[in-house]
């Protein structure tokens, strides 16, 4: 029997490396893990529409770093680096709210610009969500997507999966949309994977988002 296998997980320590990286004792592990879900959740609503590419977490005795990759950097750190502070601030007062207590640690955020956000699936997904959330017909948006993808040197093949009441019809359903190429079981095959909402009026439609970069090799990987 075939299994669905999250991309992402698939690849842990082969080429993908952990989002969150930390080592904790059994007393603060559950804190450390409620904090990390907690920040992610948070960022994810907070920041829905600065294209954000990914939330990394480190931690150690002195120091919880939050990178925050994102495609507008300008937005998010503000003028003189005030967005940052206010983000800052949320994060603390949310912290507090949950009761998680960051002891003698302190909180440090990051920001990361994406490069290429056509080459991030988070970015992408994000891009389609706001397309259905205008109204715009869903047909349309994926194959748009789906080109302006492809016009990327670093993509090798995209595929885009809508789910829900497309076009606002009665029942629910999944269409999907595939260009190029998308090999899941090989494991160094640079495959990105995301998953999006898009808040519909009449419900939430589901979006996937595959992009494949191409193979990396172990003399490729950067240390």
């Amino acid at each position: 029997m075939s299994h669905t296998v999250h991309p992402y997980s698939h690849r842990l320590g082969i080429i993908r490396d952990w989002k969150s990286r930390w080592f904790a004792s059994d007393k603060v592990y559950r804190t450390a893990l409620k904090g990390d879900l907690s920040i992610r959740e948070f960022l994810q609503e907070e920041l829905r529409t600065n294209y954000i590419g990914g939330i990394d977490i480190e931690r150690n005795q002195k120091v919880v770093r939050v990178i925050v990759k994102t495609s507008r950097p300008g937005l998010l750190i503000g003028k003189a680096g005030d967005g940052v502070v206010k983000l800052r601030a949320k994060i603390l007062r949310l912290l507090k709210d949950v009761k998680v207590d960051l002891g003698t640690q302190d909180l440090k955020i990051d920001i990361e610009e994406v490069r290429s956000p056509e080459s991030n699936a988070a970015i992408v997904g994000m891009m389609v969500a706001e397309s259905l959330e205008k109204r715009l017909p869903f047909r349309r948006v994926m194959k748009q997507t789906i080109e302006k993808v492809m016009a990327n040197r670093d993509v090798k093949g995209i595929r885009i999966r809508l789910g829900g009441r497309l076009g606002g019809a009665e029942i629910a359903r999944s269409e999907e949309l595939k260009k190029g190429q998308i090999p899941l079981q090989t494991l160094r095959a640079d495959v990105d994977f995301a998953r999006e909402k898009a808040h519909m009026t009449y419900g939430d439609i589901g979006i996937k988002v595959w992009i494949y970069k191409g193979e990396i090799f172990k003399k490729d990987q950067t240390k």
